[in-house]
């Protein structure tokens, strides 16, 4: 027999304060469990990724740096808009 959430939730109000907290930690970890899992073709793209950066091929940049310019051209491109 399967429970529903309603009856998972009821139960665990029965729960002392301290159950309640484990139950919480235990249902967290499952779900970062599930979360944790990576595809061949990802755990792949993600070893190219790094290989570009360890390499020197791809070139990074700070993230603030990327933020201004992207912001700069967005309100270029908005002002371009509005004025045609």
């Amino acid at each position: 027999m399967t429970l529903t959430v309603a009856e998972y939730v009821s139960a665990g109000l029965e729960l002392t304060p301290d159950e309640r907290a484990e139950a919480v930690r235990l249902l967290q970890a499952a779900d970062d469990e599930s979360q944790g899992t990576f595809s061949a073709a990802w755990l792949a793209e993600l070893r190219r990724r790094v290989d570009e950066m360890t390499s020197g091929k791809a070139g990074l940049v700070d993230a603030d740096e990327s933020y201004k310019a992207m912001s700069a051209k967005l309100a270029k491109k908005h002002y371009v808009a509005a004025s045609a």
